[in-house]
């Protein structure tokens, strides 16, 4: 029997997974300095690309589920970081937006994506197409996030 396929150093899924958690690490120090964990840094950037969105669309965003994500935007609206509010035409649907003190916090995380990417020791060139190619994995795993 040909157990090659069985290495560890053979998966996709750990390779991803180890780089992932590595990626991760980087922004530790940065974040710390924010008050802030990296799950709490994505939802943010969400938010600062487009403020005042559902809960339904984040999650969508961030491939995270309500039950992932209700505990996290509780804790954000703990910080004083974003509101949550409930539509008054229907109340299933429920908004999240951004403080004053969460959108004075994007100021203070301008440089973080530089530099990430500078320990990261690769190229902008290569860290694109690395990106691209992720992504177009993801959208490969998960068509119905493709059909926003």
């Amino acid at each position: 029997m040909n157990y090659e396929p069985l290495k560890l150093d053979n998966q996709l899924c750990f390779a991803l997974y180890a780089c992932s958690r590595e990626i991760t690490k980087l922004y530790k120090p940065a974040l710390d300095k924010l008050g802030i964990t990296y799950t709490q840094y994505i939802s943010l950037l969400v938010l600062w690309e487009k403020d005042n969105i559902t809960v339904k669309e984040m999650g969508k965003k961030l491939h995270l589920d309500s039950g992932t994500l209700t505990p996290l935007l509780k804790k954000l609206e703990c910080m004083e970081l974003v509101n949550r509010t409930r539509d008054t035409v229907d109340e299933r649907k429920v908004f999240v937006k951004l403080t004053q003190k969460g959108i004075e916090l994007k100021e203070m995380a301008i440089e973080i994506p530089n530099r990430i990417l500078c320990s990261t020791g690769l190229t902008l060139q290569s860290a694109e197409l690395l990106k691209e190619n992720i992504t177009s994995l993801l959208l490969s795993l998960t068509p119905s996030y493709n059909s926003k």
